[in-house]
C-alpha cells in the first residue's frame, strides 16, 4: 500500500488544491450549458455533487499544499476524492450520450476524453493518480459504450476503435511522463545524494574551502573554520574578507590576490591569520578563480593550518645553521691541526733528508737518518690522506678536465714502484687492451688512485707478483670506457670484507693494521675521488690467492694533448746570486731553508715577522721574498698587502712567495688574493723550492 500510495501524490494533491477555483468555475459552467441537453435537475445534482467532491478534495490536500508530506490514509483520502469526482463527470458524459441526441453524444465522447486528457496532463506525478483519474474513467467510457443503450443506432466498432486509439495515446503520454519523472526523480536523487556528501565533505574536512566574489563578498564558508579560527561561519559572514589577516602579511597578500583576479591562473600562498584569542596562524591557501553559473567570475580558496611545518621548518633551518657551523668548526680545526703538524714535520722531514745524504755519517747512523726521514714521510702522508678525505667529504675538491694518454699514469706510477716490488721479489707487468687514445680528464687523481691500488697490492703480496691491466673500449657520445684492474697475487679477502674495505678507517681486520699498518682511508679516498669524475670502483678477491681492484671512467675522447711539464730541477737556474729574504717566526724553518740552499749561489736574509719584513724590503734590495703567513706581531698576507701598496717601482714586481703550511685550496686563494705571486707549501720540498727559487726572479727580470 505505502507503495502505490507514494510521495507523487502530495504533488498531485497540491496541484489539485491549487487548481480548485478554476475547476469550479468550469464545473459551474459546464452544468449551465448541459441544461441546453439534459434536465435542469441532473445538471444541478452534477454540480452539487462536485461542489461537495471538491470541498473535500481541498480539506484532503491543503496539507499538501502547504508543503508537508501526507500520511498514507490522508492520501488515500485525497485519491478517493479525484475518484469520486471522475465518475461525476464521466456519469454526466453518460447522461449525454443516451440522451437520443446526436450532439449529445458527441458532447458526452468529447467530455469522456477531456477528462481522460486532462487526468494525461495533471495526474502524472503517480502512478496510481493517472490510474485513478484517467484509466478507471476511460475503461468506464469504453464499457458503457460497448454494454450501454445506444439510442442513435450509432456503429460501435469504429466508435470504439477511435475511442480506443484516444485512450491509448492518453496511455502512451503518461506512461513517457511518468518515465521522464522516473529519470527526473533518480537525477534529483544522486543530486541529492551528492549535495549530502559534499556538504559532509565540507563539513567534515579540516581544511577551509571558501568562496567569495573577486569584490571580496563571501559567498560560502565551510565549518571547519570554526576549528581553524575560532569564529563562526555565521562572525564571518558579518565581517568584510581579509578582516583577520595578520597585520604583517595583509599589504602584500592583497597585492597577490590583486594580481590573481587581474590576470588569473593559480597562487599558493602562505601567509598569517589571526585566530579569535588572538594568537597568529600560518596557513597555506591555493588560490584560484571559477565561473558561477551566473557567469560571475568568483575567487575560490582551500586553507590548511602548517604551524606544525613552520616550525620543522624553523627547527631545520636552525639544525642546518649549526651543521655548518659545525663543519665551519670542522674546517677551522682540520685548517689548524694541519699547519701545526706540518710545522714541525717541515723540520723533521727537511733536515731528516739533508741528514741522511751527509757524507761524514757513519754507516748506521746514516741508517738511522734514513729511518727517520721514511717515518716523517708517512707521517705526512697520513697528514695528507686525512686532509684528502675531509675535503672530498666536504665536496670542496674539482676534478680538472685536460687532454692526457691513459697509459702514461699506468706506466709512469708502475715504474715508480717497481723498485719496490723487486725488492719484495715480485714481478710487476703492465698490459693493455683496445686502442688506448687521448683522452679529456684528471690524470693526477687518476695516479692517486692507481698509486693507491699498485701500493697495497706490494704491500698485501708476498710471492708472485702484480698486474697491471689498462682496457679501454669505445662509448657512447664520442667517449670511451677506461678500466683499470690491479690483480695481485696476495692474501686476498672475503666478500663480506670486501664490502667494507672502501668505507673510511676500514680494513679487513685489526690483525691486518697489526701487521700491515695503515689508516683505512686509502681505498675511501679512491673511492671519493672515481665518483667525483663520475666513474665505478670495485674488487673480487679469493682468500689465499689474491685480490682484483678495478675503477672504470667513460672520459670524452681528444685529439689534442698538451705537453709533458718538465720534471723540477735539482738545482738553481741563476743569471747572477740570489738575493733572498725568508720571513718565518720558526728558527728551526729558518735554519732549513739556509741548509737547503747552502750549496748554490743564494745571498738569505731573515725576518722573524711581518713587520720586520716591511722593514727590510724598504731598507734593502731583495730578489724574491719567501713569506711565511702565520706568525706573531704582523702576519704574512697583511705584511704583503702593506709590501703592495709602498709607493717604491722596484717593489712593484718583486716576486713574494707564500711559504707556509696552510695548504688548503682556500688558504692558498687567500695568499694569492693578498698580493703573493706562488705558494709554496710545508714541508718543503727541495726541487719544488729549487724551482720556484729559478722560475720567479727570472721571470720579474723578463716583466721589468
Amino acid at each position: 500500500m505505502r507503495a502505490l500510495l507514494d510521495d507523487g501524490l502530495d504533488e498531485l494533491a497540491a496541484k489539485t488544491y491549487e487548481g480548485l477555483p478554476l475547476r469550479m468555475a468550469v464545473t459551474a459552467a459546464v452544468a449551465a450549458l448541459m441544461t441546453t441537453l439534459l434536465p435542469w435537475q441532473a445538471c444541478v445534482a452534477f454540480l452539487a455533487f462536485q461542489t461537495v467532491s471538491e470541498s473535500l478534495c481541498a480539506l484532503a490536500s491543503r496539507r499538501q499544499y502547504l508543503g508537508f508530506k501526507a500520511s498514507p490514509a490522508l492520501r488515500l483520502a485525497q485519491l478517493s476524492t479525484v475518484l469520486a469526482g471522475c465518475i461525476s463527470w464521466m456519469t454526466l458524459g453518460a447522461l449525454l450520450w443516451v440522451s437520443g441526441a446526436p450532439s449529445g453524444a458527441v458532447c458526452a465522447t468529447t467530455l469522456w476524453l477531456s477528462v481522460i486528457f486532462f487526468a494525461q496532463t495533471h495526474a502524472y506525478q503517480s502512478p496510481i493518480g493517472f490510474v485513478v483519474g484517467g484509466a478507471l474513467p476511460g475503461a468506464g467510457m469504453l464499457s458503457w459504450v460497448l454494454l450501454g443503450p445506444n439510442p442513435l443506432d450509432l456503429p460501435l466498432l469504429p466508435v470504439l476503435g477511435l475511442l480506443l486509439l484516444a485512450f491509448g495515446f492518453a496511455c502512451d503520454g503518461v506512461m513517457r511522463t511518468l518515465a521522464i519523472r522516473r529519470r527526473f526523480e533518480e537525477a534529483q536523487a544522486r543530486l541529492r545524494t551528492s549535495e549530502i556528501q559534499y556538504k559532509m565533505l565540507a563539513d567534515n574536512i579540516t581544511d577551509v574551502i571558501a568562496l567569495n566574489d573577486l569584490d571580496g563578498r563571501r559567498r560560502y564558508m565551510s565549518p571547519s573554520v570554526e576549528t581553524t579560527m575560532g569564529y563562526s561561519v555565521e562572525e564571518l559572514f558579518e565581517t568584510p574578507n581579509y578582516t583577520f589577516l595578520h597585520p604583517e602579511d595583509s599589504p602584500w597578500v592583497r597585492d597577490e590576490l590583486s594580481e590573481l583576479a587581474e590576470h588569473g591562473g593559480e597562487k599558493t600562498l602562505q601567509y598569517r591569520v589571526l585566530h579569535k584569542n588572538g594568537s597568529a596562524l600560518w596557513v597555506e591557501t591555493n588560490f584560484g578563480l571559477i565561473t558561477s553559473a551566473e557567469g560571475a567570475i568568483q575567487m575560490i580558496s582551500v586553507s590548511r593550518q602548517i604551524d606544525a611545518r613552520k616550525a620543522l621548518e624553523t627547527e631545520l633551518v636552525e639544525a642546518r645553521e649549526r651543521a655548518e657551523e659545525a663543519a665551519a668548526a670542522k674546517s677551522d680545526f682540520l685548517a689548524n691541526m694541519t699547519h701545526e703538524l706540518r710545522t714541525p714535520l717541515n723540520a723533521i722531514v727537511g733536515f731528516s733528508g739533508i741528514l741522511r745524504r751527509s757524507p761524514r755519517l757513519e754507516a748506521q747512523d746514516a741508517h738511522h737518518s734514513g729511518l727517520i726521514h721514511d717515518a716523517s714521510i708517512t707521517l705526512l702522508q697520513l697528514v695528507n690522506s686525512v686532509l684528502d678525505f675531509s675535503r672530498l667529504e666536504a665536496g670542496a675538491v674539482e676534478v680538472e678536465a685536460r687532454p692526457f694518454d691513459p697509459e702514461t699514469p699506468v706506466r709512469a706510477i708502475a715504474e715508480l714502484l717497481t723498485e719496490q716490488a723487486h725488492a719484495r721479489g715480485l714481478t710487476l707487468t703492465v698490459q693493455t687492451h683496445g686502442e688506448i687514445a687521448p683522452l679529456l680528464g684528471d690524470a693526477a687523481r687518476i695516479r692517486q688512485v692507481l698509486l693507491n691500488f699498485l701500493s697495497n697490492a706490494i704491500k698485501f703480496t708476498s710471492h708472485g707478483g702484480v698486474t697491471v691491466t689498462l682496457i679501454q673500449e669505445p662509448a657512447d657520445n664520442d667517449c670511451a670506457r677506461m678500466r683499470v684492474e690491479v690483480a695481485d697475487t696476495g692474501i686476498g679477502v672475503t666478500q663480506q670484507q670486501i664490502e667494507q674495505l672502501f668505507e673510511r678507517f676500514t680494513q679487513a681486520d685489526a690483525s691486518v693494521s697489526r701487521r700491515y699498518g695503515g689508516t683505512g682511508l686509502g681505498l675511501a679516498i679512491c673511492k671519493r675521488i672515481v665518483e667525483l669524475m663520475g666513474g665505478a670502483i670495485g674488487a673480487s678477491s679469493v682468500p689465499g690467492e689474491g685480490s682484483t681492484f678495478w675503477f672504470e671512467l667513460v672520459l670524452p675522447r681528444t685529439d689534442a694533448l698538451e705537453e709533458e711539464v718538465e720534471a723540477e730541477p735539482e738545482t738553481l737556474d741563476l743569471e747572477a746570486p740570489l738575493r733572498l729574504l725568508v720571513v718565518e717566526d720558526v728558527a728551526v724553518n729558518r735554519e732549513l731553508i739556509a741548509a737547503l740552499l747552502h750549496p748554490f749561489d743564494v745571498l738569505i736574509e731573515t725576518a722573524e715577522n711581518g713587520e720586520q719584513a716591511i722593514a727590510k724590503v724598504q731598507g734593502q734590495v731583495f730578489d724574491l721574498v719567501l713569506m711565511d703567513v702565520q706568525m706573531p706581531v704582523m702576519d704574512g698576507l697583511t705584511a704583503t698587502r702593506v709590501i703592495r701598496a709602498l709607493d717604491l717601482p722596484r717593489l712593484k714586481g718583486l716576486p713574494i712567495i707564500a711559504m707556509t703550511a696552510n695548504v688548503l685550496p682556500d688558504q692558498v686563494q687567500k695568499c694569492l688574493d693578498a698580493g703573493m705571486d706562488d705558494h709554496l707549501g710545508k714541508p718543503i720540498e727541495p726541487a719544488r723550492l729549487l724551482a720556484v727559487l729559478s722560475e720567479w726572479p727570472n721571470r720579474a727580470r723578463e716583466a721589468a
